[in-house]
């Protein structure tokens, strides 16, 4: 069967005492093998309070750890009945594994990994293009302006009618 990630979901706020937990158990239940990650999904936020530059981690699942394990009766039952877990994400009989895509773009969001573009994507001026992450995601725009070296581009996106030029890397737009 092999390992695969699962969310679980947990009392907010609890994310990190639940994680605790959770390796405490794994270690006296002796399920080291089969559990190997246990992951909170934070991402780095930079804040000016005061005139001052704060940077802190936020949680953008909140409620939620996921962890990549070999689910059997037993995972299952250690896992589930650590306290603060209130369930698997998914049907009780059978939670559901999450996408691969799914856990990469998690953990590049919280930096644990980089995206690479694709080998041999070339863009053109006046091309059409979605953003694919950030606050623009889902807008499409046009293409003014390429840097090839630094794997940028300029895309004129029309915010509330407006054309605004946006700076973004190449693995955050897709072609249309």
């Amino acid at each position: 069967m092999g390992k695969r990630w699962y969310a679980i979901h947990t009392y907010a706020g609890q994310e990190d005492r639940v994680k605790a937990n959770l390796e405490q158990r794994i270690e006296s239940f002796g399920i080291k093998d089969k559990i190997s990650r246990i992951l909170i999904p934070k991402e780095k936020i930079a804040e000016v309070r005061n005139g001052k530059r704060k940077i802190y981690k936020r949680k953008f699942f909140p409620g939620y750890i996921l962890i990549e394990a070999e689910l059997d009766d037993q995972t299952r039952y250690v896992i589930s009945n650590t306290p603060g877990v209130t369930g698997f994400v998914g049907p009780r009989s059978k939670p559901i594994p999450l996408d691969k895509k799914e856990v990469d773009n998690i953990e590049y969001r919280m930096g644990l990994l980089e995206k690479k573009p694709k080998p041999g994507i070339v863009f053109e001026i006046g091309e059409t293009v979605r953003i694919t992450q950030g606050p623009f995601a889902n807008f499409q725009g046009e293409i003014i302006e390429i840097n090839p070296q630094q794997q940028r581009l300029k895309v004129l996106v029309s915010i509330f009618g407006r054309e605004t030029p946006v700076e973004l890397e190449y693995v955050n737009v897709e072609k249309l």
